[in-house]
């Protein structure tokens, strides 16, 4: 009866969120132990209330009548992560350049830098990799000029061109250039000069 009880607990909180939450097990912790919890998860899995994404990470789908179900994006699923363990994360590579309209692939692994503990989750057939890093590399405080650092250091100079440049400077121009001079200090020099080079332009 007990175990009925956690199950319906769990079932009614669940139909209090919106479609397409991303959940943990940890989410459900008040209403039994992690074993009990993990039983019920599975079991609404089975029914179809929940889709397990990983180990541990469900989704509580949300259908579209011609699409099916919606699944979330990687960063969606990156960021529900980093919230759910307090830390902080970065985008880093293809997926930075993605962001900055500098690329239209979608790469199945993405890697995020973290101040939280390295690991990798398996979803599917994407992979995400918390890569633990300086405390330094996370003081940039807007998340998009940590998006501008990490897509110039994945682009490199030599491959910066105009067209390049101008997505870069349409996204600082999103921020006040004085906090984009003080939050780039800790960018690299080639890095900071460009960033203050396109920033100046105006």
């Amino acid at each position: 009866m007990k175990s009925q009880s956690i199950h319906n607990q769990i079932e009614e909180k669940i139909k209090t969120l919106k479609k397409g939450t991303i959940l943990f097990t940890a989410d459900f912790i008040e209403f039994g132990t992690a074993e009990n919890v993990k039983k019920v998860l599975l079991r609404l899995e089975k029914k179809e209330t929940l889709i397990r994404l990983a180990h541990g990470i469900y989704l509580y789908p949300k259908k579209d009548k011609i699409l099916g179900t919606l699944f979330p994006s990687t960063e969606e699923i990156a960021l529900a992560i980093a919230k759910r363990d307090k830390t902080r994360i970065i985008s880093t590579g293809v997926q930075a350049l993605q962001q900055l309209g500098l690329s239209t692939q979608v790469p199945m692994n993405v890697v995020y830098l973290t101040d939280g503990a390295a690991r990798k989750i398996k979803i599917g057939k994407r992979t995400i990799t918390f890569k633990k890093t300086a405390p330094k590399n996370l003081t940039v405080k807007d998340k998009k000029l940590n998006v501008v650092i990490q897509g110039l250091k994945e682009l490199g100079k030599e491959n910066l061109d105009k067209d390049a440049k101008q997505k870069i400077k349409k996204v600082l121009l999103q921020m006040t250039i004085e906090s984009v001079k003080e939050d780039s200090v800790t960018a690299p020099t080639w890095i900071r000069n460009i960033i203050l080079e396109l920033i100046n332009e105006e």
